[in-house]
């Protein structure tokens, strides 16, 4: 199967499809890494107000579910914070719980303080009343918590001592253990400089020190920083009860994989594009078989350096560019219009390492799809 793509210089190409489809399969070996993948949603574009396919967004958790993930809603994955605000967040996760029925506790859910403009928070006090009104109300839904990284309170914080105020009163109203999220710049830049410091070192201290006067309360914690050396040298450093679940899109299978001193479990967005390869790659793993770990996810890998190219904030985009070309909906439309936050090469290329990665599971509707976004291109 070929396709005319654009090339460099106003040229064109003609590409000729060479992946072979993963195929998507119920593991039958459970995995020995506990893996979530942060999930999209999925747009109603005929909703003057914004609003979501119910349908589609919850399919496309069960498409996760069923091949062993468990799920990460409401967070950046779901434009959370781009777009999604709480109250579609909260029912949101009310309907990912109710739908996942007896799988509901494989789902853990984004609390933060996003209904707390970030220049209304007065004090450390506004941002615990933001997180706890959240937290409850997660907590009343029967659901697990990922207590996201928050703005507000970036922006009161006056020094270190104020996040293991903030994290110390919210993590004591937690029910069950939570997993602690540390998002990095490139992913928000309104978060630079959280846990109260700029130097890695200094900033992991901190975020240690509320890790361990809090042990009992925290199940784990995601890093992206998109640098393995640092997400390394913090887990050897986590206490032996706390988790480390690598949020780096760059490099999550060499932290998956491990080394003689640890390995790193995986809260991951880009699992959402890659999700049959994930899968067959986890269950070779839980079997031993690392070198075939290794051959299943190294195609992976470009095309998530690509997806999560600078500026790193829009990688949504092509997580829904590749649900739309796999036939998980209808249509190429993101909330708050975020399909065109990038260029029509990060498509295209998106496109060609899918293929070369064996993730478009029907090549017929994906190219016929791909020359439906080039029509509009005037391509």
């Amino acid at each position: 199967m070929i396709i005319r793509l654009p090339a460099a210089e106003g040229k064109s190409e003609t590409y000729h499809l060479a992946g072979e489809p993963i195929a998507v399969r119920k593991p039958k070996t459970p995995f020995n890494r506990v893996a979530l993948a942060a999930a999209h949603v999925v747009a109603d574009p005929l909703s003057p107000s914004g609003g979501l396919d119910w349908d589609k967004t919850l399919a496309f958790r069960h498409f996760l579910l069923d091949q062993g993930f468990g799920i990460a809603e409401a967070m950046d994955t779901s434009q959370r914070g781009m777009g999604l605000d709480w109250p579609l967040a909260h029912e949101l996760i009310g309907r990912s719980l109710k739908s996942a029925g007896p799988q509901a506790s494989r789902i853990f859910s984004g609390c933060g303080t996003d209904h707390l403009q970030p220049v209304e928070a007065r004090s450390v006090d506004d941002v615990v009343r933001a997180y706890l009104e959240q937290l409850h109300a997660i907590q009343k839904l029967g659901g697990r918590v990922i207590l996201m990284a928050s703005r507000a309170l970036v922006r009161v914080a006056k020094s270190p001592d104020d996040y293991v105020k903030v994290y110390g009163r919210v993590l004591n109203e937690a029910e069950k253990p939570v997993i602690l999220h540390w998002l990095g710049e490139m992913f928000d830049p309104a978060l630079k400089g959280y846990w109260g410091a700029e130097d890695f070192s200094a900033t992991a201290r901190n975020c240690l020190a509320v890790i361990s006067n809090n042990s009992a309360k925290i199940d784990g914690i995601k890093i992206s920083l998109l640098d393995a050396e640092k997400e390394i040298i913090f887990r050897r450093q986590l206490p032996a009860n706390v988790k480390m679940y690598t949020g780096d899109d760059f490099n999550y299978a060499d932290l998956i994989a491990g080394d003689t001193q640890g390995y790193s479990h995986a809260l991951l967005g880009i699992f959402a594009a890659i999700a049959p390869a994930a899968a067959a790659a986890l269950t070779a793993l839980a079997k031993g078989n690392t070198k075939k770990f290794h051959k299943i996810f190294g195609p992976t890998v470009p095309l998530s350096r690509l997806i999560f190219q600078a500026p790193t904030q829009y990688y949504k985009t092509g997580i829904v560019f590749l649900a739309w070309l796999n036939g998980h909906q209808d249509h190429f439309i993101m909330v708050g219009g975020a399909q065109s936050a990038r260029p029509l090469p990060y498509f295209t290329e998106t496109f060609k390492l899918a293929d070369q990665a064996g993730l478009l599971r029907d090549p017929e509707l994906a190219v016929k799809r791909m020359k439906t976004l080039l029509a509009l291109y005037g391509q």
